[in-house]
């Protein structure tokens, strides 16, 4: 809570102390700010919600992050440290559509999982936002760029491989499951169960499978 102090309580009380904020475990105040991101998004989340969550201040927050951007910039780091096994599943020696139906059934575990907010924090981050938050928007799009990259590479991999017929649209096969990602995220935000977006990853392990070689 902040305490707006009238004119004379300002002249009696001692300068504030400057140097160093109050020290705290930084990945754990992170964590916390992610955790708020998740909910309610970039620009739902104000700087008082997360600093409640956080247990800092105001002053500690732009001390230690800086910005609400570059704290939002780290948070999603962090995110995307979770799903860190599952997407390694792209560079493994293993065939693309295992690979794919890894990455899609860890995803639905993900997105539904009861320990922390449902769905992506990148799948469908900043879609829409005020124009002074275009930065912030373009950083997560570059993200989300960077995940079909990702997919594009592995399938054109299995093509020179052979587990992937030749001539296959790389691209947008790529795209498709991209889509079905940010689909099972949109889906677990509304209610979706695990079971039920395990279905969805089912079927589109069922068309990825149709271009095997």
């Amino acid at each position: 809570m902040i305490i707006v102090k009238n004119s004379a309580d300002v002249k009696t009380t001692p300068a504030r102390r400057r140097g160093r904020p109050p020290a705290f475990d930084r990945e754990t105040v992170l964590s916390a700010a992610r955790e708020t991101f998740w909910v309610h998004g970039y620009e739902g989340a104000s700087i008082a919600d997360l600093t409640a969550a956080m247990g800092i201040t105001p002053q500690s927050l732009y001390a230690a992050f800086n910005s609400k951007a570059d704290l939002y910039r780290e948070a999603l780091q962090q995110y995307r440290g979770l799903g860190a096994n599952t997407f390694s599943a792209l560079g493994e020696q293993i065939d693309t559509v295992s690979a794919f139906e890894r990455i899609l059934r860890g995803s639905a575990a993900t997105f539904s999982a009861p320990e922390h907010p449902k769905g992506c924090m990148i799948s469908t981050a900043v879609l829409n936002c005020a124009s002074e938050n275009d930065v912030v928007a373009d950083h997560v799009a570059a993200l989300r760029r960077q995940s079909l990259d990702g997919f594009t590479s592995r399938i054109e991999r299995g093509i020179r491989e052979g587990d992937i017929k030749p001539g296959t649209n790389a691209r947008a096969l790529a795209r498709f499951l991209a889509a079905i990602v940010q689909g099972m995220s949109v889906q677990a935000r509304d209610g979706a169960s695990h079971e039920d977006l395990l279905d969805i990853a089912t079927h589109a392990i069922a068309q990825l499978a149709r271009h095997r070689a």
